[in-house]
């Protein structure tokens, strides 16, 4: 049978068994056995237990329940008051003022919880009340907030990037130092936008703070203190090679503790909401890796990978024209599922592909992982929408057009990628290896 007819067969499978409420993990699962059964001759059950079985005892995946931990024990703290405290003092005489309190404030809780949604729900709890009472732009506030929340995904510690690495067998020390250097130049992206528009549109209406001395914005800054020296350990230790990504997550979890404890919110009830949160969304993107590694093994056996990779080959594309093939499908499939889903549910076909156009592999989780946070803020399920809608009670469109300049300067960021690799590839390379 064709390729062509085993991915139709396949993607039918998948979306009816979405369609009708399965889990994600699941679904994953069962596209696999209909691979099994229907197009080899490899017992299902057995073939379903040894993937199982190995994905769900790797040791990279140990950092994953790790790092979630230290975001929720974080999210739960007074981190997110401590850095509007401290950073807006030196935000406000920039030109877009305390709007950029939004991007620097989500690149900064970016490092210490690698999570979206943690990141935009602790930012703009803090932000958003504070920048509507001083009347900047309502749809500014809303799409900058939407757009740099997004960098929860790239920098690390990024669980995008944990799950990538573990589906395809790659360093996720090395993929998270590659992610460092895409992240901030994203982030100044978004800031030089903010510069620029408000250049532009200069608005009398905006109350501004009182200026500070110097000593005083240098007073202001203790409060953010505890958290940079928090980011400095956890990736200075992979960077240096004194730890591993593993390693270094149980050093933020011990640090995020001796933060909450200090602050004085470490509460019993702030301790199990942690666990619970942490347990939650571990045992979540578990089953994700579950179904993914029985559907890479089921498409092995099938043989639809490479047949997939060879008749790309045909087609003769250059790699900047497969990368925009990719780009395309990447965007497309993160309009109706999760980052992580869509990277493990097509990592098994495009790996080949990529392998064989000589695309660098680091470099490719980054290229995802910003197409990813393109889908963050892309209807119909563009999840960073509907965590803004729930805060602001605006209407998914009105929030989605708010975010539109924020998508086309990740497509920006895309481009920079691609034109200059090394943006992703450099860091990575100056690592130690441990022996």
């Amino acid at each position: 049978m064709e390729h062509i007819e085993l991915i139709g067969i396949f993607l039918f499978v998948l979306f009816f068994l979405l369609g009708t409420g399965v889990w994600v993990g699941f679904a994953l699962m069962g596209v696999a056995i209909v691979g099994i059964e229907l197009f080899t001759s490899r017992p299902a059950g057995d073939a379903m237990l040894t993937a199982i079985w190995a994905s769900s005892t790797s040791w990279s995946l140990t950092a994953l329940p790790l790092f979630i931990w230290m975001g929720e024990i974080l999210f739960r703290t007074k981190l997110s008051q401590d850095l509007f405290k401290g950073l807006s003092p030196w935000m406000s005489n920039l030109p877009g003022g305390l709007i950029h309190t939004n991007i620097v404030g989500c690149t900064i809780f970016a490092a210490v919880s690698g999570s979206s949604a943690a990141t935009l729900t602790t930012v703009g709890k803090m932000s958003i009340p504070e920048l509507e009472k001083r009347n900047y732009p309502r749809h500014l506030i809303i799409g900058t907030l939407a757009g740099a929340a997004t960098l929860g995904l790239m920098i690390p510690p990024s669980l995008t990037l944990i799950v990538y690495g573990v589906t395809i067998n790659e360093s996720i020390s090395k993929l998270f130092l590659a992610g460092i250097v895409p992240g901030l130049i994203l982030a100044s992206l978004f800031m030089l936008y903010v510069v620029v528009y408000s250049l532009l549109n200069n608005r009398g209406d905006i109350i501004v703070d009182s200026a500070k001395s110097l000593k005083q914005k240098l007073a202001a800054s203790r409060f953010l203190i505890p958290v940079l020296l928090l980011v400095t350990f956890v990736i200075g230790s992979m960077y240096s090679g004194i730890a591993t990504a593993t390693e270094a997550a149980s050093f933020g979890v011990i640090g995020a503790f001796a933060l909450a404890i200090g602050q004085g919110s470490m509460t019993v009830a702030t301790f199990k909401a942690s666990i619970l949160g942490a347990v939650s969304t571990s045992a979540m993107i578990a089953l994700i890796l579950m179904g993914a590694s029985f559907l890479s093994l089921s498409m092995g056996f099938t043989g639809l990978p490479r047949s997939l990779a060879q008749w790309i080959a045909t087609l003769e594309l250059s790699r900047f024209e497969l990368l925009m093939a990719l780009l395309v499908f990447y965007i497309i499939i993160g309009c109706f599922l999760d980052g992580i889903s869509a990277v493990v549910l097509t990592i098994a076909i495009v790996e080949p592909m990529i392998r064989q156009a000589g695309i660098d592999i680091i470099w490719f989780g980054i290229f995802i992982v910003v197409v990813v946070e393109m889908a963050q803020i892309t209807p119909p399920i563009g999840f960073n929408l509907f965590v803004l809608q729930g805060m602001t009670g605006h209407q998914i469109g009105y929030i989605a057009r708010t975010a539109i300049p924020m998508f086309l300067i990740m497509l920006l960021m895309i481009f920079l990628l691609i034109g200059v690799p090394e943006i992703a590839t450099w860091l990575p390379e100056q690592m130690r290896t441990r022996p």
